[in-house]
């Protein structure tokens, strides 16, 4: 059986190789997002908008720790989204940010996602 460490390094490379036909493997029918009731079919979706937003986007996990049943990942970035980005005019600049995200998994695929990414730091590079 693979290790809950194991399992989130292949949810990463599914994102990364936008696989998403073998989402469903790594994330429940039932997930939630920041408290919000998404489902396997909002998710993916918002995983999809995500790629087309940033042509150039990649998931590099920076720090990892994990205890049953939760995973906690600072994820970091450094991509060039094509227009606005979380409100801010990015317009195809390169930026680099972090995602402080935790994850509590059920029967070995994620339940629920909490995520905050450091808008802060990109504010700084746009000189905003």
């Amino acid at each position: 059986m693979t290790s809950l460490s194991g399992q989130y390094r292949a949810y990463i490379a599914c994102l990364n190789g936008q696989s998403w036909n073998e989402l469903g493997a790594y994330v429940a029918s039932d997930v939630q997002h920041n408290g919000r009731k998404f489902g396997l079919t909002g998710y993916r979706d918002m995983l999809i908008k995500d790629f087309e937003q940033i042509p150039d986007l990649f998931f590099k996990i920076g720090i990892l720790t994990c205890e049953t049943p939760f995973v906690a990942a600072r994820l970091e970035f450094d991509c060039s989204p094509k227009g606005a980005f979380l409100g801010l005019p990015v317009n195809g600049r390169r930026i680099s940010f972090a995602e402080n995200v935790f994850y509590q998994f059920r029967d070995r695929r994620i339940a629920a996602v909490w995520s905050i990414i450091d808008k802060a730091a990109i504010e700084a590079q746009l000189n905003l």
